[in-house]
C-alpha cells in the first residue's frame, strides 16, 4: 500500500485508525424480491437455480484519519453498498466493521430531505437526524445557507429543487458538523462548475484537518488529484487497492477491455443486429 501524498497538517499518515473492516461480506437473498414472485422463486428452490448472492465480500482495509480514499468501479460492482455498511444502513452479513468518530454521509440525492418542507426547514431536520440540538442547528444555519448558495429556493419546498441545488443543499448539510468520517456517493458530479470547485476545496481542508473521507466517484479526476488512496471493486470484490494513480489505471484499462469485449460480442450501445436472410 502506497503511502498517502496528502495528510494533516502536523500529522503523521499512520493517525489513529477511522475504519476497520476485516473480511466484510453482505449478503442479498434473491427468494422474495420486486422482481421475483413466489412462483419463479419456488421453481427456482426446486431446480436448485440461486437464491442468493454476495454485493460484497471479503472486503478487508482500513482507513486513518487524515485519509481520503476514492472507491472506483463499474455500475452494480457494490461500491454503494460498501458505503451503506460504513454509515450503518445495512449490517453485514460477515466479517467484521470498527469505525471510530462521528460519521456523517451524502449517500444519495434527496434521500432525507421532506419534498414539502423548504431548504431551511429541512436544514433543521437534517441537523436533527445527525443528533445536532436545536440550538446547535440555528447556530450553524447561516453558515450553511451561505455555503449552499441557493438564494430565495432556500425558502422554496424541496420538490422545486433540480438534482444539483439538492446535491449543494446536501453537501452543504453533510460537512457542516466536522465529521471524523465524511462518505460520499457520487453525489458532487451535479451542480454547477462553481459549486463543484467549492467543494472540492471543501473536501480538501477536511483532509488537512485530520478527517476520513470516503469518496465513490466515476470522475477520476477527483480520485487522483483528491485522494490519497484508492480501492477499484469489481463484482463485489475488492480488486485493487493503492496510489490512486495505480488504481484509475487499473480502472481505465479494464473498463477499455469490457468495451472492447462487448463491441466483438455485438451488445455495444447503439450495435445494431445483422439482418436476418
Amino acid at each position: 500500500m502506497s503511502t498517502p501524498n496528502v495528510t494533516a497538517e502536523g500529522a503523521s499518515p499512520e493517525g489513529r485508525i477511522a475504519i476497520n473492516a476485516q473480511d466484510l461480506g453482505i449478503q442479498y437473498n434473491l427468494r422474495l424480491t420486486r422482481k421475483q414472485t413466489l412462483r419463479k422463486s419456488l421453481i427456482n428452490r426446486v431446480r436448485g437455480g440461486e437464491t442468493a448472492f454476495w454485493a460484497l465480500r471479503h472486503a478487508t482495509f482500513q482507513l486513518r484519519h487524515g485519509e481520503s480514499l476514492g472507491v472506483v468501479g463499474p455500475n452494480g460492482a457494490g461500491k454503494s453498498t460498501l458505503l451503506q455498511l460504513l454509515a450503518g444502513i445495512l449490517m453485514p452479513s460477515e466479517g467484521s466493521l470498527e469505525v471510530e468518530g462521528h460519521v456523517s454521509s451524502l449517500l444519495t440525492l434527496g434521500v432525507g430531505f421532506d419534498q414539502e418542507l423548504s431548504g431551511t426547514d429541512n436544514i433543521r431536520l437534517g441537523g436533527a437526524f445527525m443528533g445536532l440540538d436545536h440550538r446547535d442547528v440555528e447556530e450553524r444555519l447561516p453558515a450553511i445557507v451561505e455555503y449552499a448558495d441557493l438564494g430565495d429556493f432556500i425558502d422554496a419546498p424541496i420538490k422545486t429543487y433540480s438534482a444539483g441545488m439538492r446535491a449543494r443543499l446536501g453537501f452543504s448539510i453533510a460537512t457542516s458538523v466536522q465529521p471524523d468520517i465524511l462518505l460520499l456517493d457520487e453525489v458532487l458530479a451535479t451542480g454547477d462548475a462553481a459549486f463543484r470547485e467549492k467543494s472540492k476545496a471543501r473536501v480538501g481542508e477536511l483532509v488537512r484537518e485530520a478527517k476520513a473521507i470516503v469518496l465513490v466517484t466515476h470522475d477520476m479526476n477527483w480520485v487522483t488529484d483528491y485522494c490519497n488512496r484508492a480501492m477499484l471493486i469489481e463484482q463485489g470484490t475488492i480488486i485493487l487497492e493503492g496510489s490512486p494513480e495505480d488504481v484509475v489505471r487499473l480502472h481505465q484499462e479494464r473498463s477499455a477491455a469490457r468495451r472492447e469485449e462487448k463491441l466483438r460480442a455485438g451488445v455495444f450501445s447503439g450495435a445494431k443486429p445483422a439482418a436476418r436472410r
